[in-house]
């Protein structure tokens, strides 16, 4: 069964108080709770690659979360989490690659999106972009960057595609590594 998005989501900050739907979201089926969206936020002491189980991983994650820390949006159809975007700081993340921030840039960064299988395909990426975008606004940001792959790249999905960023009004900045485009919205100061 396909979800037919018909309205406009509501878009909720993940905080102590809704990390239970953070967590429901997450466990769903096709949903990511291999990495609990801290492949690219983890340090090196908290263990990365493929010896990090996903257990230390949600644990890592609901200690951010439970310490106030932004680590992205929840999207949802009335009551119900369909999808994730991970909007936060770019310092938050310690493996993210991209360009410096010049001086007066305040950077964060879009990587990670997720929807339920049956909402996939239903213009929520477009709903997911413009949502962080607003949120890293609130927050002080003055430019979004994100690492979208091509749409026929055979991994690194999770990051977006290239031209929905492109239609949001992100410009080329480089590349981080092979397949990862980096791509930045500024939003002047």
């Amino acid at each position: 069964m396909t979800a037919t998005v018909s309205k406009k989501l509501d878009f909720r900050p993940v905080t102590a108080a809704n990390a239970a739907d953070f967590e429901a979201l997450f466990m769903a089926p096709g949903g990511p709770k291999f990495c609990w969206c801290m492949v690219w936020r983890a340090t090196a002491a908290e263990g990365r690659g493929q010896n990090t189980s996903s257990e230390k991983r949600h644990d890592q994650m609901l200690a951010r979360i439970a310490g106030g820390m932004p680590v992205g949006l929840l999207a949802y159809d009335a009551s119900l989490p369909v999808a994730w975007v991970s909007i936060a700081p770019k310092a938050t993340y310690q493996r993210l690659k991209g360009p410096d921030p010049s001086p007066g840039e305040v950077v964060w960064s879009l990587a990670c999106m997720f929807a339920r299988r049956q909402w996939r395909g239903q213009g929520i990426a477009h709903q997911l972009i413009a949502a962080a975008v607003a949120y890293a606004r609130s927050k002080g940001a003055n430019v979004v960057e994100a690492y979208p792959v091509a749409p026929d790249a055979p991994s690194y999905r999770f990051m977006g595609f290239v031209p929905a960023f492109e239609r949001a009004g992100f410009e080329a900045a480089g590349m981080a590594g092979k397949r990862r485009h980096v791509m930045r919205l500024s939003m002047g100061r």
